[in-house]
């Protein structure tokens, strides 16, 4: 049984700020409150390509583990290691982003891919972002008719957390804005 949704976001500010925007997501203190469920985030790679100009990325992201306690409980584990690849590619203004779940993964497998590129009606001034996420939850052998009901909870909990990435966001967004005008708040 798979759990998948799309969701789409349209951010009222160009491209550049929405991207960079995202690589200060997980950094700034500030957001540690709104995104609680973020424990760590190191830069594993980075290489930017001279021809294409394309700047590629991986990262290790540790989060407490979604699912209902118990299931952490059973498991063992109240966090989750996941990777994400990142290609920025400035030529088109496109930056796609996919994370996956390494641990767990005998029991969950969790896909999230997002997509920041221009507006199609206001190309130079707003960005769309849309975002697609599978969950699977394996069958757990005694657990294997409480999968459904598991994979619900974690799609709801991933909307959540979407939620809260999409405030801060938002908010550095503002910030850069502000930066940018000579603004300071």
């Amino acid at each position: 049984m798979v759990k998948a949704y799309t969701q789409e976001h349209v951010y009222k500010h160009p491209w550049e700020r929405v991207t960079s925007a995202s690589w200060r997501k997980f950094t700034d203190p500030e957001n540690k409150r709104i995104l609680s469920h973020i424990v760590d985030v190191d830069t594993l790679t980075h290489r930017l390509d001279p021809l294409s100009g394309n700047l590629y990325t991986t990262r290790a992201i540790t989060v407490h583990a979604p699912g209902p306690w118990f299931l952490r409980r059973i498991l063992g584990q109240d966090i989750c290691h996941c990777v994400e690849s990142a290609v920025v590619d400035p030529r088109s203004r496109s930056m796609q982003v996919t994370t996956r779940n390494v641990s767990l993964e005998r029991f969950v497998e969790v896909e999230e891919r997002s997509w920041y590129e221009p507006h199609r009606e206001e190309p130079e001034r707003w960005t769309v972002c849309r975002q697609e996420t599978s969950i699977r939850i394996k069958p757990l052998s005694a657990l294997a008719s409480m999968a459904e009901k598991v994979e619900q909870r974690c799609a709801e909990r991933f909307l959540q957390n979407s939620a809260k990435g999409r405030e801060v966001m938002e908010r550095i967004c503002k910030y850069l804005e502000s930066e940018a005008n000579g603004i300071s708040l």
